[in-house]
């Protein structure tokens, strides 16, 4: 088994079949998306190949180290990409081609007017450190 991240974007990926933005949707849209992802990850529970995955609000900064003794560097609310993760998901599946069965899969959640997101995920697997690595 390996794992595999699914990221979601808000932007900064490449646009959607149906690119209308989801502050956009009616309220019966979004709840149609929700309970899609709901479904998805109910299934993959059911299948063992569902590790986690949440939704993230579009509000969050950035930090970083700025020597020994002084405080972070806070900026935000994002990097100049402009890129904002709209959510993730982490799967536990067989192989790299199962990884990307799951995600055309998700990219179909519904969207705007009942359509299909056609939305692009970003599939990254994780790292897997040698056994005999000494952490």
């Amino acid at each position: 088994m390996a794992k595999y991240l699914l990221l979601k974007h808000y932007r900064g990926g490449r646009p959607p079949v149906n690119d209308v933005p989801m502050d956009q949707w009616a309220p019966d849209e979004v709840d149609a998306h929700l309970q899609f992802m709901k479904d998805f990850a109910d299934r993959l529970t059911s299948s063992g190949e569902f590790v986690d995955g949440q939704a993230v609000a579009m509000d969050g900064f950035w930090v970083r180290y700025d020597g020994e003794g002084r405080p972070p560097v806070v900026d935000g609310p994002f990097a100049e990409t402009k890129d904002l993760i709209a959510g993730w998901m982490v799967i536990d599946v067989d192989s790299q081609e199962r990884a990307i069965e799951l995600a055309g899969e998700l990219s179909a959640a519904p969207s705007a007017g009942g359509q299909p997101l056609g939305e692009w995920l970003e599939v990254r697997p994780f790292l897997e450190l040698p056994p005999n690595f000494d952490a």
